[in-house]
Formats: structure tokens, sequence, C-alpha cells
């Protein structure tokens, strides 16, 4: 397992702007880029230099939301040399093409999930980064939740010997249909709901059990939201390189938005890690709030991001698991569109 971040590290700096601060550029303006311009705010040694979206409207509003960034509708300017970081924030069907065109104008990559489409596009963002020298940060942002950081801390330190066990459930409140936006409904765009969304998950364990998937099968479901064009909820279980197993379970599809479930147990040799987000201290409100355990990743992540900048860490998403995770997941959709257990290397 790659050395985990230690929360907070670098964090005696300045609060405000500096010459030498890192100048990020997002592309794309919609919801989860609203989310790292907050955190990049939030984040000394970081500041955000430029947005770019296809619509100018957007691109200008997220724009205005930090002092002196500039705004445009063209991707080249995301990697110009006003510009040390392009943080790509659009739907998957880009991220490659965007991704591999920053890293060859030598740029540093921070590119939301899923990294690709395809395993042939995941390799080529890796060997341009691997080319370029520039770091490659996948936001796999599951993996700087304070909860799974401590579990990586615990299993990299021996505590329950060889990960052989795992069983995940993350259950979501959502506004379904109006909860997603056209092209997550579209797998073209998105790669389809389970490898849209269960990348996180076969990332995450990846992660933790240090192992690559080798065969999964995925269950698709539809619940509340039975008239959408995708299953709300999945099952995939999943067979790793040197026989650990693990199961899966996701759902968007609880009708409280905000509400939250996460259990997350993983056994090995010697011992087992066991978290439920329903045995931590509950405060009532108005609307639902998400469980301590899960907050502060986004900036955790981008704190990462500085650190892996300034050349004090290595990205916690190293290339074999980005790769991996990636494929697995496809194989999940594949899985899930045909109904049949998938080995992964069918998709590579």
């Amino acid at each position: 397992m790659n050395p985990v971040p230690v929360p907070g590290a670098q964090q005696a700096r300045d609060t405000g702007q500096r010459a030498d601060d890192h100048r990020v550029a997002v592309i794309g303006a919609g919801a989860i880029a609203r989310d790292h311009v907050t955190a990049i705010a939030g984040v000394p040694g970081l500041r955000l230099a430029h947005v770019v979206d296809r619509h100018p409207e957007r691109a200008a509003a997220l724009a205005a939301l930090a002092e002196g960034a500039t705004w445009s509708t063209d991707p080249a300017t995301a990697w110009s040399d006003a510009v040390d970081v392009t943080a790509v924030c659009t739907s998957p069907e880009s991220h490659a093409d965007l991704g591999v065109a920053a890293l060859r104008a030598g740029r540093a990559v921070l590119l939301e999930k899923p990294a690709a489409l395809s395993v042939a596009d995941t390799d080529r963002i890796l060997a341009a980064a691997k080319t370029a020298g520039r770091p490659l940060l996948v936001a796999q942002t599951a993996r700087f939740q304070p909860v799974h950081l401590e579990i990586a801390r615990s299993v990299a330190s021996g505590a329950i010997g060889t990960p052989r066990l795992a069983h995940l459930t993350w259950y979501t409140g959502h506004v379904w249909p109006g909860g997603w936006r056209g092209w997550q409904l579209d797998a073209s765009r998105s790669g389809g709901h389970v490898a849209h969304n269960g990348v996180h998950a076969l990332d995450l364990l990846t992660w933790l059990m240090d192992d690559e998937p080798v065969r999964v099968f995925a269950r698709p479901c539809r619940t509340w939201a039975p008239g959408m064009p995708t299953p709300d909820s999945f099952q995939i279980l999943v067979r790793f390189s040197r026989g650990a197993l693990a199961t899966i379970e996701l759902c968007y599809a609880l009708v409280e938005r905000g509400t939250f479930v996460r259990r997350l147990m993983l056994a090995g040799t010697t011992g087992t890690l066991h978290h439920s987000s329903e045995d931590e201290p509950r405060t009532r409100s108005a609307s639902p709030v998400a469980p301590a355990s899960t907050e502060g990743a986004m900036t955790a992540q981008t704190r990462h991001l500085r650190d892996v900048l300034d050349g004090v860490a290595a990205p916690l998403t190293a290339p074999r698991q980005v790769r991996a995770a990636l494929a697995a997941a496809l194989a999940a959709q594949l899985s899930a569109d045909e109904s049949r257990p998938v080995d992964v290397k069918e998709v590579c």
C-alpha cells in the first residue's frame, strides 16, 4: 500500500495569496468543480487562477468565487503558462483527451473519476504522465474520508494481517429523477452508473487490500426510481488476484436527499476492522447531515495535491491502482449489462 497521507500535513503557511502559490485551472463548472474550488480556497499554497467551461456564464460565475481568477471557454487556456496544475472536472468521456493534453503541456493534473471510459484511454493518460514526469492524481475522494484513512493506517501497520474479506455498504439519499443531469444518465458519456459510481468503492478496496480485482459479478436494481433509465442501486461481488473476496452494496435511492449510511468490514488473517456510521453520534436537525467519518475528504485530498506539488508526498493514487480500479469498474458495468460474471481481463 502507498504511504497513507497525514491529514493537515504542511499546514503551517500564510493564509493569503503568495507569489509561489500553485496556480490551479479548473475545466468544467458543474457541482463537482464548485466543490473543488471551495476546497482550493481553504488550502494555503493553492489558488484558483482560471476556470474553463463551454458556457461563459457558468465559467464566469465560478471564477468570481476567487479573487483574481480569470475564465474562458477554450480548454487550452487551462494549461497555459499562467497555470501549474489542471483540474479536469468535466463529464468522463472528455477526461482522457483533456488530461493527456494538459500533461503534454507540462502541467500537473488532478483528474475527476472515472479517469476514462476505457482501459486504453487510461493507459494513454498514465503514459503521458510518465513521459512528462508530471504528477497525476485521480480524485478518488473516498480514500480521504477520515474513517478510511484511519483504516488504511491500521492495515498498513499489520493490525489485521493480510486482508482476505471485505464487505462495503453505502446508502445515499438522492433526488430522483431530478438528482442527475443528462450526461450522468448517458452511458456513452458517464460509463454507466455501475462504472461511474462503483469505481469509488472498487478503488477504495483495491487500495485497502493492496490487490487487483480479477473477476466481478454485478447485479443492478431499480428501487425507488423504477422509471429512471439507469438502475439506482447495485451490488458487486469481487474476487482479487490473491483470492480475497469483497461484497459491495451501493444505493443512491434513499428518499431523503442527504441521508447517509456507511458500513465497512475488513477481515484479515489475524484480525478484523469494522466501521458503521450508525454507531456515530447523531445530531437531529431539519436536514440530514453526512457522518463525521466522511467529512472533510475533499479538503484532505486538496491538501494532498498541494503536498504532491511541493514534492513532499507521492500521489496516493498509484498508476497500477488507477488502472486496476477503472478496469474493475468497466468489467462490473459489463457484468450488470449482460447479467453474467466477467473476468476483468475482458475489458483490458
